[in-house]
């Protein structure tokens, strides 16, 4: 096949990702010289499409990078006025008073918001200061330099058929060359991957570790809604067949963020997140609010949730991960969007005295040291054994341990447990199907629970059916020959939105592996959690997945 020709164009840096990393680096580069060339592409089809956050946001991040974010007329205007902790069961709950709770677990000063229109204004400010971004522009490629660092990206190639050959309308799409390349990708970025295979990013580090968060907005009656409201939710239905929890942020305009969360190292392949999620809905706290409302948009996305101990090196030669691709979320808080932030401003200033050095492709060692001692450090690692704990002693045990290592190491800096470590990858957790019981869902009824096709059209979700598929098998043989009958085909259960099936035949024979590529949320979760390691998930064309409103 001959090499494909392509256009270049010449940057400072090169950011892929509109996300609260990726515009906040852009950001802070524009801040200290606006002479930098800065671009920033984004796979979506608008700035905030592919953004799915919880969101109670911690605002220190943007108050470092723009202590005057409120005059600037941010769309951050619901304080948490209210912090509830529940434990549930079957028909009851049981509510965690908030004082036994280390301070860093306290949500008043912080804010309920939509991520996704936060960084539509981020894109605006980031606009004004001459940044110029490109949505609609997937990232399918790398480019390296001549002496192997990373020197930029292919973004725009389009008109691909199903075959990968080149269509009638085939676009080559263009190299984007910069002397720093930021790869802000969000969870399991597909660019991310490649650079931390490349160039060994995670050695001696722990393994990484995910959760699948799920999330749907409500619209309630005014009498069910109690703007400012944070609920978050562990037990019932998960129990011990998986950890993880919920979230019920009650919003302005009478509409609340109903989300649920489950680590993905669950061992049962029977389990099927999106159902428990679904079920969850009907616990008489949950079902009182939504009562009378009416579901207005579903989405998904993997978490990242191994935290300080798991960060792999976030630097090579020539590129920097930044946010969720680096993982820095805060498990028990439930919140990344801050250290995201903070990653975007120090890798920028990091590339900012490099490129005032007259220095290109060469490792940025400054925000790699800014990460592991300043402030993401100290939020991430006072609280570094929660998630270990969780995963190796269940709910009661983790919150009594975890309560007393987060609450020491507040006072003093200083984790009284270490560091434990993970164990497995979520993908080598899962056991044989054999080894566990057949979980039975009750139907959902179409009022509070809903089935994930009917779900997946309330995320605006689209891609071309002619194009190749982004979801890539390995070894097309796997799923029929190994996974169904080892571990019950989970791609069928773990995926929110139907995109894998198993057909058979009437009679039931010659089993089949179908894939629904169009369905897909980009929430990169059979890239984790697939047992035989078989799925490669690539970015489809520029412009396709979810088209999320206000997530």
């Amino acid at each position: 096949m001959a090499k494909i020709e392509r256009e270049s164009m010449e940057y400072d840096v090169v950011i892929v990702g509109a996300g609260p990393a990726g515009l906040s680096a852009a950001i802070r580069l524009k801040q200290l010289d606006s002479d930098l060339n800065v671009v920033v592409l984004e796979k979506g089809s608008e700035v905030g499409a592919h953004i799915l956050s919880g969101a109670v946001l911690d605002p220190s991040g943007l108050n470092a990078l723009m202590p005057d974010w409120k005059s600037r007329g941010a769309p951050i205007t619901v304080p948490v006025k209210k912090d509830n902790f529940l434990i549930l069961g079957p028909a009851g709950s049981i509510r965690v008073p908030n004082f036994p709770m280390p301070p860093l677990m306290n949500n008043h000063g912080c804010y309920i918001v939509s991520m996704a229109n936060v960084c539509r204004w981020m894109a605006e400010q980031a606009e004004a200061l001459g940044v110029e971004i490109f949505p609609g522009m997937a990232c399918s490629e790398l480019v390296y330099g001549e002496n192997g660092e990373v020197k930029g990206v292919v973004a725009g190639e389009f008109g691909l058929q199903k075959d990968g050959s080149q269509g009638p309308s085939y676009e080559p799409g263009m190299e984007l060359h910069g002397k720093y390349v930021f790869l802000s990708e969000g969870v399991r970025g597909s660019l991310a991957k490649q650079v931390i295979a490349k160039y060994d990013l995670q050695a001696g580090k722990d393994v990484a570790k995910y959760g699948l968060g799920m999330k749907e907005i409500w619209e309630v009656k005014p009498e069910n809604h109690s703007e400012g409201t944070v609920t978050h939710t562990m037990g019932w239905p998960l129990g011990s067949n998986a950890g993880g929890g919920s979230f019920v942020y009650h919003l302005d305009k009478n509409q609340v963020y109903v989300g649920f969360v489950v680590h993905l190292n669950y061992r049962n392949p029977h389990l099927f997140p999106y159902m428990e999620f679904q079920r969850f809905k009907h616990h008489p706290e949950i079902a009182k609010i939504l009562k009378g409302g009416k579901r207005v948009a579903y989405g998904a996305r993997a978490i990242t949730e191994g935290g300080w101990q798991s960060i792999p090196k976030v630097v090579a030669p020539g590129v920097a991960l930044l946010g969720c691709s680096a993982g820095l979320v805060n498990v028990p808080r439930i919140k990344g969007n801050h250290n995201a932030m903070l990653s975007g401003k120090a890798a920028a200033e990091a590339a900012f005295a490099a490129i005032k050095d007259n220095r290109s492709g060469d490792e940025l060692t400054a925000y790699e040291i800014d990460l592991r001692t300043g402030p993401i450090a100290k939020d991430l690692k006072r609280v570094r054994n929660v998630k270990p704990l969780w995963s190796k002693f269940g709910l009661v045990t983790s919150l009594v341990l975890g309560g007393f290592d987060m609450w020491v190491a507040n006072l003093t800096g200083w984790n009284p447990l270490g560091t434990i470590k993970h164990g497995k990858t979520d993908a080598a957790a899962t056991e044989e199907a054999s080894q566990h019981k057949v979980l039975e869902y009750p139907r959902p009824d179409g009022v509070l629970s809903f089935d994930r096709l009917t779900n997946v059209s309330f995320s605006a979700t689209n891609h071309a059916e002619d194009e190749p598929c982004h979801l890539q098998l390995h070894d097309p043989s796997i799923p029929i020959l190994v996974n169904l009958p080892k571990y019950a085909e989970p791609a069928q259960r773990y995926c929110p939105a139907g995109v894998y099936e198993v057909l058979r035949d009437e009679d039931g024979s010659n089993p089949r592996f179908q894939i629904n590529a169009q369905n897909c949320v980009h929430c990169k979760t059979c890239d984790i959690k697939d047992p035989s390691q078989n799925i490669n998930w690539q970015t489809p064309q520029g412009g396709e997945g979810p088209n999320y409103p206000n997530m």
